[in-house]
């Protein structure tokens, strides 16, 4: 009986495209290769129950191929193209949310660092105006979410510069507002309790309402429970998982 959680035939063909054929060897030697849909399926299934890998189903070709084949994908740029693909068919850009959320605890690895709390990884993330995932990186969770907003910016899969960023307090700087202001963006961010020269709109600050979007981002992608705990060493992979599930999150929209 067919996993009613994996790809449907209409959601692999808007895939089948944009994910590569594996390459044959020259002496045309060796096992056949997996079916690319049946490979994604089960990646689709460690995504989502956020298991090891050898606990993938035998449904499903084997977890060294699964594994392999995405660590192929990953760091091939083709999780990143799909996403880029994806959110530009669904492109409706003019506000944009911006946020971070912890990852944990993997103590090795790249994009990792030391916070109160012990070491972590932040998820930082850039929604369009209605929620939908147009930026994704994984940074390490010691420098400040101010020092991480324009870098995330920058990795934006769609051409077009918002008008304005909306973000908590957290994003209160006057460095980022006249940085950001140079690109013709504007910085929606509620004042820190210690300002005392208060530069921020009261009018323009309504829109601060519209956060929720980046917040429901965020419960989306936490239902894929790779994210709730860092389990990838590799950061290539851990971005991986990240682009493949804001590509999932697109993929409904189509």
């Amino acid at each position: 009986m067919p996993n009613t959680r994996d790809l449907t035939d209409e959601q692999w063909k808007t895939l089948d495209s944009l994910i590569p054929k594996p390459r044959r060897r020259p002496d045309r030697r060796g096992r056949p290769w997996k079916s690319r849909r049946s490979v994604l399926n089960g990646v689709l299934w460690i995504l989502r129950t956020g298991a090891p890998w050898a606990d993938l189903p035998d449904r499903y070709p084997s977890f060294q191929t699964c594994h392999r084949r995405f660590q192929e994908w990953a760091r091939s740029g083709v999780m990143a193209k799909i996403m880029t693909v994806l959110a530009r068919e669904l492109r409706s850009m003019s506000v944009k949310h911006l946020s971070t959320q912890p990852s944990h605890p993997l103590k090795r690895g790249r994009k990792i660092g030391k916070t109160k709390r012990g070491k972590g990884t932040k998820i930082m993330a850039v929604a369009d105006r209605n929620g939908l995932p147009v930026s994704v990186c994984a940074e390490s969770a010691t420098p400040h979410e101010v020092t991480l907003a324009i870098p995330t910016l920058l990795k934006m899969v769609v051409p077009d510069a918002p008008q304005n960023l909306i973000g908590d307090n957290a994003y209160d700087s006057d460095r980022l507002d006249a940085e950001l202001r140079y690109y013709g963006i504007e910085v929606i961010a509620p004042h820190r309790r210690n300002r005392r020269n208060p530069t921020q709109d009261g009018r323009r600050l309504k829109r601060y309402g519209r956060r929720w979007k980046i917040e429901r981002l965020f419960a989306w992608l936490h239902n894929y429970r790779r994210f709730v705990v860092r389990y990838e060493r590799h950061v290539e992979n851990f971005l991986g998982m990240l682009q493949l599930a804001s590509s999932l999150i697109l993929l409904r929209y189509l």
